[in-house]
């Protein structure tokens, strides 16, 4: 078992959704969502180590509010990450599980609540081991929401992180018909382990093309020091441009 001597910092972009078991058969159809990244990033930081990555999001939604959902994609942090520390894992996967409630508290407001856990398949090697779980709360009014996420255990493998937090605050503005501007600036702080703290930012535009395709880019940055997120001559903070394709069926 070994500690990771740098930032390990991972997860997956989620959407949201519900399932309850009283919904009738068309309440409770899943949503299920193919995407392609050109890069896997989560709040600012790689996952894949620049390298493409193929994602699955399966949601639930009620009309209640309540929603469960599941997200896997490939990852490649955690491969890389054990090799610059001296050891190996056959670790390669993310697979999330959240779920949680909307309720609106105001004409066009809107509350979330909700748990989000984020499992590592086969990396048993690394101590603390980088499962993560996390509940937050967010606010969403038209095109732009603020979300709080606390951490309830060591955070993503960095060691006694319990207690960590990321804030947020989003917009997605419809500029056209089919056309929407994205934005996103968050900060990442790492309790007892200030030196990994960071604020990221992303601008970008999404396109629905119809029949259930949608493509979209953004570029991405970060101010985490260098020096603490490269690895194998990748700086997984830099500045990058992102792009993707999804189909929701």
């Amino acid at each position: 078992m070994r500690n990771l001597s740098k930032a390990l910092v991972a997860a997956g972009i989620i959407s949201a959704a519900v399932a309850a078991p009283a919904a009738s058969a068309a309440e409770a159809m899943p949503s299920v969502k193919l995407s392609v990244y050109s890069e896997y990033e989560y709040r600012g930081i790689s996952q894949t180590s620049e390298k493409p990555a193929g994602q699955l999001n399966i949601d639930w939604a009620h009309s209640s509010g309540f929603y469960l959902g599941t997200f896997v994609s490939n990852i490649k942090w955690l491969k890389d990450g054990a090799e610059v520390g001296g050891f190996s894992t056959s670790a390669n996967l993310e697979w999330d599980i959240f779920g949680g409630y909307k309720f609106e508290v105001a004409k066009d407001v809107v509350v979330d609540v909700g748990y989000l856990r984020y499992e590592y398949p086969s990396s048993g090697a690394f101590n603390p081991k980088p499962n993560t779980d996390e509940v937050y709360v967010g606010v969403g009014y038209g095109p732009v929401s603020v979300k709080y996420s606390y951490s309830l255990n060591d955070t993503f493998g960095v060691v006694n992180s319990e207690g960590s937090d990321f804030i947020e605050a989003n917009i997605a503005y419809p500029l056209m018909d089919k056309l929407t501007l994205t934005g996103h600036i968050g900060h990442q702080k790492y309790k007892n382990n200030k030196p990994l703290d960071y604020t990221v930012y992303k601008l970008g535009l999404a396109y629905d093309l119809g029949g259930g395709w949608n493509v979209g880019g953004y570029v991405k940055d970060t101010d985490a020091d260098s020096a603490l997120y490269t690895y194998k001559g990748k700086d997984w903070g830099k500045s990058r441009l992102v792009g993707y394709v999804s189909y929701t069926f």
